[in-house]
C-alpha cells in the first residue's frame, strides 16, 4: 500500500492530516487525466487551492488534485477592463498585478489569502467589496466529458459568501474567471476605517495600503500561526430582532442591508461571550481577532471542531443567534455540511 500524503503544508491551519495522494494539476488536460485515474481507483476527490479556507476534520481517503493552473491576461473597451484569471492564480497577487498595470476597483480585496478559484465559490468579500460586484463570468470544466462551460454573474446565483458553486456544480472544476472593473474609477469608502480616508483624494494604491496595514494588524499570519481567516460569517437577522438587539445592546456592530435584513458582526458576539485567547486543547480563539480560530500549539483538528462548537453554542446561548462556518470542512469520504457537526 502507498505510504499516505501529507497535507500539512496545504492547508493554513497546518493540521497534519493525510491523503492517499496529490496530484499538482497545471493545465486542464492534466487535470481531465487525474480526475479519470483518480475515477478508475473509485477514490473521492478534492479540488484544492491554497488550503485557505479549508478544515481537514480527519485524514481524507482519495485524492487531492491541487490547482495549479496559472495565467492573466486582459483587454479592454472603451469604459471597461476585462481581465481573464486562471484558477490557480493567487488572488493577493492578482490585486498586486492589477495595481501595477493601473486597473482600479479590486483594492479593497486586498490580501485575501486563497486562490482566484475560490474567489467565486465563496463569493469573497472585504471592506464593502464582493466578487459578485466585479464578476463578469465564471469558467467549468466538466471532466466527465471534456466541456468548458462559462456560466455569466447571474448564472452564479451569488450570496453573502455564497454561490451556486456550493449547492451544485460539484463534479465541476472552475478553471478561470472573468473580471470586469470600470475605468471610470470610484474609490469604495463605506466600510469601517475607510471611512476616515478623503474620497477626493484618495488614490487606489493608497486604500490597498490602508487595507493591507489594517488586514495585518487584525489576522495572524497563517505562515506564522495556522489559520484559515475569518471562521464564521456575519450572521443576518430580521429587522425586528436587530431592533431588540440594539435595545438590550446599545454598543452592538451591524450593517442594515439593502433586502431589509441587518447583518451582524460575529466578531463582537463572539467577543461580549469574552471568548477572545480562549484555548480548547492546541487551538485558540485569537487573542486580537475574535472572529479568527487559531492553531495555537499543535492542535488536532478535533481540537479545532471542539472549539468552533463551544464558540457556536456560546453565541446561541447569549444571543440566540446561530453562527454558520465560513471555513469548508473535509471528512474522510469529501466536503460536509458544517452544521451538522456544529449543531
Amino acid at each position: 500500500m502507498m505510504p499516505l500524503k501529507s497535507l500539512k503544508r496545504l492547508n493554513t491551519f497546518s493540521i497534519p492530516a493525510h491523503a492517499v495522494d496529490v496530484i499538482t494539476v497545471d493545465s486542464v488536460n492534466i487535470l481531465i487525466e487525474a480526475f479519470y485515474n483518480t475515477k478508475n481507483f473509485k477514490l473521492p476527490f478534492i479540488f484544492l487551492g491554497s488550503g485557505s479556507n479549508v478544515l481537514f476534520l480527519e485524514d481524507f481517503l482519495g485524492v487531492v488534485l491541487l490547482n495549479q493552473i496559472k495565467g492573466i491576461s486582459y483587454t479592454e473597451s472603451e469604459t471597461d477592463w476585462h481581465l481573464h484569471v486562471c484558477a490557480g492564480e493567487n488572488w493577493h497577487e492578482l490585486v498586486c498585478y492589477t495595481l501595477q498595470n493601473n486597473i482600479l476597483g479590486l483594492e479593497n480585496l486586498a490580501l485575501i489569502p486563497g486562490s482566484v478559484g475560490a474567489a467565486p465559490i465563496q463569493n469573497i468579500g472585504a471592506y464593502g467589496v464582493e466578487f459578485d460586484q466585479i464578476c463578469e463570468y465564471v469558467d467549468l470544466l466538466n471532466p466527465c466529458t471534456a466541456d468548458c462551460q462559462r456560466l455569466s454573474r447571474k448564472d452564479c446565483r451569488f450570496g453573502y459568501r455564497d454561490s451556486i458553486f456550493k449547492h451544485h456544480y460539484k463534479t465541476c472544476f472552475i478553471i478561470a474567471v472573468g473580471i470586469k472593473l470600470k475605468k471610470c474609477w470610484a474609490p469604495q469608502l463605506d466600510y469601517g476605517d475607510l471611512k476616515t480616508l478623503d474620497p477626493f483624494k484618495v488614490t487606489a494604491k493608497e486604500i490597498f495600503d490602508f487595507v493591507c496595514a489594517i488586514r495585518r494588524n487584525k489576522l495572524p499570519n497563517p505562515m506564522l500561526i495556522g489559520n484559515a481567516g475569518s471562521f464564521f460569517k456575519n450572521p443576518n437577522v430580521d429587522r425586528d430582532t436587530a431592533a431588540l438587539m440594539i435595545k438590550n445592546y446599545p454598543n452592538l456592530v451591524y450593517y442594515p442591508q439593502a433586502d431589509g435584513t441587518v447583518k451582524l458582526a460575529a466578531g463582537w458576539l463572539i467577543d461580549q461571550c469574552h471568548l477572545k485567547g480562549y484555548t480548547i486543547g492546541g487551538a485558540a480563539v485569537h487573542a486580537h481577532q475574535a472572529l479568527v480560530l487559531i492553531n495555537k500549539n499543535h492542535a488536532s483538528s478535533q481540537d479545532i471542531l471542539d472549539l468552533a462548537r463551544y464558540v457556536y453554542q456560546k453565541v446561541a446561548l447569549t444571543f440566540s443567534v446561530y453562527l454558520e462556518p465560513e471555513v469548508r470542512f473535509i471528512s474522510a469520504e469529501g466536503e460536509i455540511n458544517p452544521m451538522a457537526v456544529l449543531s
